[in-house]
């Protein structure tokens, strides 16, 4: 089974992701990682009006990695344009989607798309256990 993590990479949650890979990685999942794999961290990034073509670029590597996964861990804590559609690709595809929500959660979109909710690490691993 293939894991990929989806969270807020352009307000500050970057490490957070890489964090959870790691993690995920030592409880003996596959990963699919889509911030490391072609260097694709672009938290530097403050504006991207001027760079049509970089998005496409992001954009269709981000996608290309949800077809390639099995299940999302989406951490939920910071707003992200590109994970809600993540997960709306995901959903239509068939895919698990588990989101990680230890704080409240002041909108209904990411948890109404996931199939499972988790507000720590402990049943995040369950529920991946219970999906391989």
């Amino acid at each position: 089974m293939k894991v990929m993590v989806c969270g807020s990479i352009g307000y500050g949650g970057v490490d957070e992701i890489r964090e959870f890979y790691e993690k995920i990685k030592q409880e003996g999942f596959e990963i699919v990682n889509h911030v490391e794999e072609q260097d694709m961290d672009y938290s530097h990034i403050q504006d991207f009006r001027d760079e049509k073509e970089l998005c496409a670029k992001i954009v269709n590597h981000d996608l290309e990695y949800v077809k390639k996964a099995d299940v999302l861990v989406v951490i939920v804590k910071k707003p992200s344009y590109g994970t809600a559609i993540e997960m709306y690709v995901a959903k239509n595809e068939g895919k698990k989607i588990i989101v990680f929500a230890p704080e409240s959660v002041p909108t209904p979109w990411p948890l109404f798309f996931s199939d499972f909710i988790v507000t720590n690490e402990l049943d995040l691993f369950k529920i991946l256990k219970s999906l391989k």
